[in-house]
């Protein structure tokens, strides 16, 4: 394979993982929109893009693959391969939580509306963002965009972390509201993965851009402040 044949190769890669982000990320914003107004043939739309990511990803694989394959590249080229594999398993993911989203709001279709002390369209708004942000930081080779977006994750969890005690609460105290309680619940466990994925999509664009692997670095440094304070 010629270098100019090789570069093309590269870019058709790149444009289809953009592709298939643009449909994960969709996805995301279509089972919110269905969880917000409790439309279920917005759930169908969500469960019709799962397949397409689904396929996409496969595809998306073997094209990696094959460019390992026959063409054995080198340094900032074997990164830029390796960490679209891994994105593109995020992106899949995300899809998956879109789906699983989506189920939920099947299951609350017959349940009574009710106030819950929870806020989902905003946590879906930021774990969004950061899926937006991140595939930002992958369409500009942005390390330092990137490395913004592990810092929004701390959000997603505290907004995970306070749904938990507050709908445990409701689960706990208010028996009639336990169902409707439990599948808002699991609707944040979905968005709190949809953000640790958006931060997986980051440290890879940091591995491809900076050749640095700073998954798990800040789960590292807490132990060391842990520590320290102790």
């Amino acid at each position: 394979m010629t270098r100019i044949r090789f570069q093309q190769s590269l870019d058709e890669l790149k444009e289809n993982l953009l592709v298939m982000a643009g449909l994960a990320e969709q996805a995301i914003q279509r089972a919110i929109e269905a969880y917000r107004v409790r439309d279920l043939s917005i759930c169908d739309l969500v469960s019709r893009s799962e397949n397409a990511i689904n396929r996409m990803e496969r595809d998306i694989d073997q094209a990696a693959l094959d460019l390992l394959a026959m063409e054995q590249p080198m340094a900032s080229d074997l990164r830029f391969i390796l960490s679209v594999i891994k994105i593109n398993a995020d992106l899949e993911r995300v899809g998956d939580a879109a789906k699983s989203i989506s189920d939920r709001v099947r299951n609350m279709e017959q349940m009574a509306v009710a106030d819950l002390p929870v806020d989902i369209p905003r946590m879906a708004t930021l774990a969004a963002a950061m899926v937006r942000k991140s595939l930002q930081s992958f369409i500009e080779g942005d390390a330092v965009t990137a490395r913004s977006v592990l810092t929004m994750d701390d959000a997603v969890d505290a907004m995970n972390r306070a749904a938990y005690k507050a709908l445990t609460k409701v689960m706990e105290e208010q028996s009639h509201l336990a169902p409707l309680a439990f599948n808002a619940l699991m609707i944040c466990r979905s968005l709190e993965r949809v953000a640790d994925h958006a931060t997986n999509i980051a440290e890879d664009v940091i591995f491809w851009i900076q050749g640095a692997d700073v998954r798990h670095s800040k789960s590292l440094a807490a132990q060391k402040d842990a520590k320290a304070a102790g």
